[in-house]
């Protein structure tokens, strides 16, 4: 049986994004959002998405960004995958000819299943950790990398095996998350980091492990 599908989200160089591969990951995430630490300038992802196998997908993460910089990105890098991880639109998503993935920020509020009629475009959903009434200090938290999780029960039953996965995910817990949700997908950042925005070797091949045993 194949196992959870897994995106490392927030590789800023080629070496790691080729481990992240080897040790078994589907899908690469390269983030161009100048407030994340995790954010790669387009000659950089230009050069981790060449390096990647054929069955590995690139995924090229947006948040609110303009058009022209989304279509520069697709141009230089053409990533597999669109992801938006901001406020953006049905109509703004499916603009571009990329299949897309919209981040959803999840909290009891949050209608998921509208969510999913309202993108009915959109590949995937994937549901994030939801910060915005949060205190920060910094405001680039509340669009992914907070390493916090969410209640898991607020998701659907019907969309649970649909859904990308993502919110706080680490070696100790993706196993339950897998076990408890039963996603079409799992996608992780902070938690296979040493350090905010530096991914761990290790930290990679042990959460793909665990997956694999999930």
């Amino acid at each position: 049986m194949k196992h959870t599908f897994v995106k490392i989200c927030g590789l800023t160089d080629v070496a790691m994004a080729q481990h992240a591969a080897a040790a078994g990951a589907d899908a690469i995430g390269l983030v161009f959002h100048a407030g994340s630490p995790r954010a790669v300038d387009i000659p950089v992802a230009a050069a981790i998405a060449a390096a990647l196998p054929k069955q590995v997908l690139s995924v090229a993460l947006f948040v609110n960004e303009q058009e022209t910089k989304i279509r520069q990105v697709i141009t230089a890098v053409n990533p597999a995958i669109l992801q938006f991880h901001g406020d953006e639109d049905e109509r703004f998503c499916a603009q571009f000819g990329k299949p897309y993935w919209k981040a959803v920020r999840v909290n009891a509020s949050v209608d998921l299943l509208n969510c999913q009629r309202l993108y009915a475009s959109a590949e995937r959903l994937l549901l994030d950790t939801d910060l915005t009434a949060a205190s920060t200090d910094n405001a680039a938290q509340t669009y992914g990398g907070t390493g916090l999780t969410f209640d898991w029960q607020l998701i659907p039953v019907k969309m649970r095996s649909q859904i990308i996965l993502s919110g706080g995910l680490n070696v100790k817990n993706v196993g339950a998350a897998i076990e408890a949700v039963n996603p079409w997908a799992v996608d992780v950042s902070s938690g296979v980091e040493q350090a905010k925005g530096v991914k761990s070797a290790m930290l990679i091949s042990n959460f793909m492990n665990e997956v694999l045993r999930a």
